[in-house]
């Protein structure tokens, strides 16, 4: 039987990145807007740019419910839609 570690192997230790790495929505609380926006990509061939109300609104909802970090409207790349 092999062990995890053999002798001479480095112990991975995974470290979180510092963005783009955020909780899963395991109790669905922003499934309705993610459903929109993904219904949204399927719709326009997925061309993103045309989901720019919808990706907004889920990012809100990420945001609003502690599944992703605040951040400024315009470090998500939404300066003309800033509110």
């Amino acid at each position: 039987m092999s062990t995890a570690m053999t002798f001479g192997q480095k112990q991975f230790i995974p470290t979180a990145p510092d963005k783009g790495s955020f909780p899963l929505d395991h109790e669905g609380i922003c499934k309705k807007s993610m459903v929109r926006y993904m219904n949204c990509l399927y719709g326009n061939n997925s061309d993103n740019s045309k989901c720019r109300t919808e990706a907004k609104e889920y990012l809100a909802c990420r945001m609003d419910h502690g599944l992703m970090a605040k951040e400024d409207w315009s470090k998500l790349g939404f300066k003309e839609l800033s509110s």
